[in-house]
């Protein structure tokens, strides 16, 4: 009789649920399409394009993004927040939002 050789069980840890884990995979989309978008702006500055046509798809850009941030904004109202009200932290929770709002909201 054999007998294997034994080997430690190791402890799987999940990933933690985020307020975007639900959409995860249309976020990426989204961050990659505004990834592409970069890339488009660095080649058109390269091929000398026009200014505006430049600053035309830096806003698209900026408005992507924004898109993207009040998304996640809106996951961690509605999921992250919850469970730190749940564990008596509402408080932190609230201040960190607003200071992510705020940071989001600054321009130029």
């Amino acid at each position: 009789m054999t007998t294997q050789p034994h080997t430690p069980t190791q402890a799987t840890t999940a990933a933690p649920t985020r307020g975007y884990t639900a959409t995860k995979d249309q976020l990426l989309t989204r961050i990659r399409r505004i990834e592409g978008q970069v890339r488009g702006i660095e080649k058109m500055v390269e091929d000398d394009r026009y200014c505006i046509d430049v600053l035309t798809q830096i806003s698209a850009i900026q408005a992507a993004l924004d898109k993207v941030g009040l998304g996640l904004l809106d996951g961690h109202a509605r999921h992250c927040m919850h469970e730190g009200a749940e564990q008596g932290r509402s408080d932190q929770m609230a201040t960190e939002m607003m200071a992510a709002v705020g940071r989001l909201m600054k321009r130029g």
